[in-house]
């Protein structure tokens, strides 16, 4: 028998979920009236399924690069490189004007200041999607936040929050679309099932596409900071 490590998380949920994080970790949600020797079975039954996605090398992102926050650097935003200018002037955060702008005094807390900027962009793009989205499946959500996920481009809590990563706002607009629309068809169908396929293929068309960005490009989100 192929002998699997992982974490179980009891909820108020109805059905179970296997995730193979991003560092192989592997979690398993579950209702709270299974057995352990009943999710043992489950997961046993899922091993091939989860011994594929621990062999799939690209989930799995390189050692970071830091930036060092100096004039020529790029920085991703919405799919695109975009050039970073040190200059002396004083501005007071970062201006986005086809470029990154930022002064010399500020260089030193770039990336802190780069993370705030990242999370307000990616709030302001998130939120009228997942309102759209929401109401297109008829569902409710409670809030929906931007964090500092190690491992996740985006979360769906038992408490109807729904989490994303602050880094997916440097993907294309298509792969924010599909990470948004994805969560909340979890509201609907809790796995990854033919019907939340379908559900999810009317909100997002794109998905595929999306998902085969994110196969390629996905660690380029997180090795910059």
């Amino acid at each position: 028998m192929m002998r699997l490590q992982y974490d179980i998380k009891y909820s108020n949920r109805k059905t179970l979920n296997i995730t193979v994080e991003r560092d192989r970790s592997i979690i398993v949600r579950a209702p709270r009236h299974l057995s352990e020797s009943r999710i043992n079975e489950l997961v046993y039954s899922k091993r091939q399924w989860i011994k594929e996605k621990l062999a799939h090398s690209q989930k799995y992102p390189i050692d970071s690069e830091y930036k060092e926050f100096v004039s020529g650097e790029t920085l991703m935003y919405l799919g695109k490189n975009y050039q970073l200018l040190v200059q002396d002037e004083e501005i007071e955060h970062i201006l986005f004007e086809q470029q990154f702008i930022i002064s010399k005094s500020n260089q030193p807390k770039a990336n802190a200041l780069f993370k705030e900027w990242y999370k307000q962009q990616a709030l302001k793009k998130i939120e009228p999607i997942a309102k759209r989205v929401a109401k297109n499946l008829g569902v409710e959500y409670n809030e929906c936040k931007v964090s500092e996920m190690k491992y996740r481009w985006g979360s769906c809590t038992p408490a109807n929050n729904i989490i994303f990563n602050w880094r997916i706002i440097k993907a294309p607009m298509v792969v924010v679309e599909y990470l948004v629309a994805h969560e909340l068809v979890h509201l609907i169908e809790p796995n990854h099932t033919p019907r939340f396929w379908n559900i999810l293929s009317i909100q997002a068309p794109n998905y595929e596409r999306a998902k085969g960005w994110l196969k390629k490009n996905g660690y380029r989100l997180e090795v910059d900071f």
